[in-house]
């Protein structure tokens, strides 16, 4: 029977409390606690700021604290705490509510950024030392400037894969997020997931409600995924990408990682420049899933596969039709990806930096940054054709058929840290590995989720469903279905 990851949210009324400490070692040698309590969900944080139970002050205040608290991972979730201007902003929401103003259901509550977005104000690094000396952003990114018109109080920058290049969160400069999963048992820390490594860290360490995050190739669903929580794809366009540092300008998506669909469709709707509401939940009866076979489910490891079978058991029983299917076109997507958009879109973009800084880069990063440098514009024109051909495929066989399509979201449960800093191996192949589902997704421009499917207590384990291009708010309603039946097995 597959069960969700409890969000453990604190009584209605309370202010959440960091767990009792156990302190150990990470790789890095910093102290921290076995695991911090998530935030309730925005929903219940917004019913607790309406109803006096809380002010947005002690919420932001209870997140600094765990940023701040030396048993924790917040010096290495966050590459930037700006604490003074939380606080401020914290005061200044409290001081609307008392004169019955509030600016949306986000109004007043904690969220993370990726160091991936300007802030006015703020370098943006991208979590690389490469930009560390960059002049300060003139202007919020769009996305930055719509949370915080909604109300958002941003408590600071997080740590991510360097230029977000790398799906397990790794980052020798700034250290390594760890996934809340076996984080108390020395020496078998597991990776968070990138390239939101931080962003997910965030929200499972209960230092934001809420996190935004990028995924080009599953960046906001693989760190979702590996730490038992929700994270959303929205279809690429559908969010404004101006002000921040690209990867693929063809893939790139920018959405939220929470503690729950709910919480994750109210940001996007947000992001998106949408009404602040929450597409109604569509019940499962007669909805189609199609299970993906074959490309996405080699070398699944056993507790992915069977927290995955019985998610499908509860859901069919629930009323869904669930069907396999072969989408065959996606076993050619090693061959097409030869170059991939994001190298040879993020080796345009590098090229200035690479002439003057190309030693300070991670390693890693910078042999996937040059697999682009030998592309042609032939290649290019190959590539989007490609593509474009795998888009009316899918448009003529999958979303004719289904109403959402099901995989795992990553076919391993979370990477042990100390099997991947020093081998490079290992790395390679595990990255490949943790890419490849959610990256095929990204090709084919579809919406994704990322829902937590596995007994509380066992390692994370994601399932992710995706929609249609623009099928954004029905993918959405479905999502919420689900999650309401895994939630009743949990």
């Amino acid at each position: 029977m597959c069960r969700l990851l409890p969000a453990l949210p604190a009584p209605s009324g309370k202010t959440p409390r960091a767990a009792p400490r156990r302190p150990v070692n990470d790789l890095t040698g910093m102290i921290m606690a076995t695991e911090f309590t998530p935030f309730p969900p925005l929903a219940q944080l917004a019913a607790d700021l309406a109803a006096g139970r809380t002010t947005s002050r002690q919420l932001v205040e209870t997140a600094l604290e765990r940023i701040a608290d030396p048993s924790g991972q917040g010096s290495t979730v966050f590459i930037h705490v700006d604490a003074e201007n939380a606080r401020a902003a914290a005061d200044g929401h409290d001081r609307l509510r008392a004169a019955g103003t509030v600016l949306s259901p986000l109004a007043g509550i904690p969220v993370s950024i990726k160091d991936l977005f300007d802030i006015e104000g703020q370098v943006t690094r991208a979590g690389s030392t490469v930009l560390a000396d960059a002049r300060p952003a003139g202007a919020d990114a769009v996305t930055v400037a719509r949370l915080k018109r909604a109300g958002a109080v941003i408590v600071g920058r997080t740590n991510m894969s360097e230029f977000a290049f790398s799906g397990l969160g790794l980052n020798p400069h700034y250290g390594h997020p760890l996934s809340p999963y076996r984080r108390d048992v020395k020496g078998d820390e597991r990776v968070s997931g990138g390239s939101s490594s931080g962003a997910a860290a965030s929200v499972a360490d209960g230092m934001a409600a809420i996190a935004l995050g990028t995924d080009t190739g599953g960046s906001i669903r693989i760190p979702a995924a590996l730490c038992g929580l929700t994270g959303f794809k929205p279809t690429a366009d559908r969010i404004p990408k101006h002000g921040g540092v690209p990867l693929s300008a063809t893939l790139d998506s920018f959405g939220p990682i929470g503690v729950s669909v709910a919480c994750c469709a109210l940001v996007d709707r947000m992001l998106a420049g949408l009404e602040p509401r929450i597409p109604a939940l569509r019940p499962l009866e007669g909805v189609r899933l199609g299970v993906l076979t074959h490309y996405v489910t080699d070398d699944v490891e056993p507790a992915v596969a069977a927290a995955i079978d019985a998610a499908l058991k509860h859901l069919e029983a629930a009323g869904a039709i669930v069907s396999e299917v072969r989408f065959a076109p996606l076993d050619r997507l090693p061959e097409i990806n030869r170059f991939g958009f994001p190298s040879i879109e993020a080796y345009a973009w590098h090229r200035p930096l690479l002439e003057k800084h190309r030693e300070q880069y991670d390693p890693r990063v910078l042999t996937r940054i040059l697999k682009g440098q030998p592309a042609s514009a032939a290649d290019y024109l190959d590539l989007v054709a490609e593509r474009n051909a795998l888009l009316e495929a899918a448009r003529n066989t999958l979303w004719q058929r289904f109403d959402a399509i099901v995989a795992p979201t990553v076919p391993v449960v979370p990477p042990r840290v100390a099997d991947l800093v020093h081998d490079d191996d290992a790395f390679a192949r595990t990255n490949a590995l943790i890419l490849r589902n959610p990256s095929a997704f990204n090709f084919l421009d579809t919406c994704a989720l990322s829902l937590p499917c596995h007994r509380h207590g066992d390692a994370p384990v994601g399932l992710m469903l995706a929609g249609a291009p623009h099928g954004d708010d029905a993918l959405l309603a479905i999502g919420r279905a689900v999650e309401a039946v895994l939630n009743t097995i949990r």
